[in-house]
Formats: C-alpha cells, sequence, structure tokens
C-alpha cells in the first residue's frame, strides 16, 4: 500500500492505529491507490433515505498548514459517484491536487474571492460567481491570490465507478 500510495509504511501504521489524523493530500493518495472514491474512506453508515448534514456536525478535512478546508456537502453513508464539497482556501494560500482516477471531473464554482485554478499546464482565474468544468485526472492546483479567504463549492463525479465498492 505505501507503494502504490506514496505514503510511507509509518504514516500508514499511525492512520491505522488511529494515533494520526491524515491530511487531505494523504487521504486523496490513499483513495487513488485503492481506486476508491475520497468520501469512501471517511464513510459512517447511515441507515435513512433522508439525511441531515449539520454544519457543526460535519466531516472538516483540513490541509497540513490549515489554509485549505473541504467540508463534505453530503452524507457520508456509503461510495457514491458523485460528491460535493464546500472548498475555503485562506488568503495568498495554494493547494495543489494529485490527479484523480482516470474519468473523474470537477466542477467549481467561486462564491467569494478569486481563484486561479491550474489544470495541467492550463491556468484559469475565476472570480465570484464564476464556475468551470475540468478533467481532474492530472494534478491540478487552487491558488487563492487575493487577500480574503476564497470559497467555492464542487461537485465532484468519478466515471464508471461501482456504487457500494
Amino acid at each position: 500500500m505505501a507503494k502504490a500510495s506514496g505514503v510511507s509504511r509509518a504514516m500508514l501504521g499511525q492512520i491505522e492505529l488511529g494515533h494520526s489524523t491524515p491530511t487531505i493530500n494523504v487521504v486523496w493518495k490513499i483513495a487513488r491507490a485503492l481506486d476508491v472514491s475520497f468520501a469512501t474512506l471517511i464513510t459512517e453508515h447511515a441507515g435513512s433515505s433522508t439525511a441531515l448534514v449539520l454544519r457543526d456536525r460535519a466531516k472538516l478535512l483540513t490541509s497540513q498548514d490549515g489554509s485549505f478546508t473541504s467540508r463534505a456537502l453530503f452524507p457520508f453513508d456509503e461510495p457514491r459517484n458523485v460528491e460535493f464539497y464546500e472548498l475555503n482556501l485562506a488568503a495568498n494560500s495554494l493547494e495543489e491536487a494529485d490527479a484523480h482516477p482516470v474519468g473523474t471531473t470537477e466542477n467549481l464554482v467561486v462564491t467569494s474571492g478569486a481563484l486561479e485554478l491550474t489544470v495541467g499546464k492550463a491556468r484559469h482565474q475565476l472570480s465570484t460567481g464564476d464556475a468551470i468544468f475540468f478533467e481532474a485526472d492530472v494534478p491540478h492546483s487552487y491558488r487563492n491570490p487575493g487577500s480574503v479567504n476564497l470559497t467555492m463549492y464542487l461537485v465532484m463525479s468519478y466515471a464508471n465507478r461501482v456504487v457500494g465498492v
């Protein structure tokens, strides 16, 4: 697993024993190595067809330096083909994302602030209200060039994913 994910054996062991909380990037690397969705790794099964996702009880994942947060806006009851997140990036910060599995797409909308999105070698500038759809199976990065926090909403879709895997 360490070889496939690029996460050290020591770190994987610490996570498995519950002695370490992984960063967003570590969770993504593990998910990619296992060929499962990000949500699959932090899923808890809920037995209802209706789910309320309360802000103060939502799973919030944070980058190592604390400048980037990702809050799931969907229940973690089972793996799914589409996931919905609220993302926040501090002023003058950068968050780099590894390539997702082939066929994964992201649809982002900026709700406050400015975003410089780099997908592969292409760079895109987005302002409040702008949206972008892209294939996320290449490395990409989110940069907040502004002096205020950036908030955006992300719909991530996985191609050819079997629900329940």
